[in-house]
């Protein structure tokens, strides 16, 4: 979450105390929002964090994608009763995922239950 007061920065006050403002994304993993005549412009983030920020989304559009893949299936003519209980299987999976970030559990197990939609 961003924290109004230490997040928001004019870029003149970024340009004198750069290497602290990195400091301070490195430790508390924040982007922080630049403005230039009161107005936000740009958002600089520490790269780790961006790439976390990535890779989170590539793992939603995964999951919305099977979801509406299964969804589609799910209304096809003649699908079988088998095909109701993956929906329920995936959507068990998905929610355990979320339970799992939240946790902090370790991201591999995170991963091997993704994983499981990708066979």
């Amino acid at each position: 979450m961003i924290h109004l007061e230490r997040d928001i920065q004019s870029l003149s006050t970024f340009k004198r105390n750069t290497n602290d403002l990195i400091g301070q994304m490195k430790e508390t993993g924040n982007p922080i929002i630049l403005t230039v005549n009161g107005k936000a412009e740009l958002v600089v983030q520490d790269a780790a964090a961006y790439q976390r920020l990535l890779d989170s989304l590539e793992r939603l559009e995964k999951i919305v994608s099977a979801k509406n893949e299964l969804t589609h299936n799910l209304m096809q003519p003649n699908i079988s009763p088998v095909s109701s209980k993956i929906i329920d299987l995936y959507g068990s999976c998905a929610d355990l995922d979320i339970e799992v970030d939240d946790s902090g559990i370790d991201d591999q197990l995170d991963d091997d239950m993704i994983g499981v939609f990708d066979e």
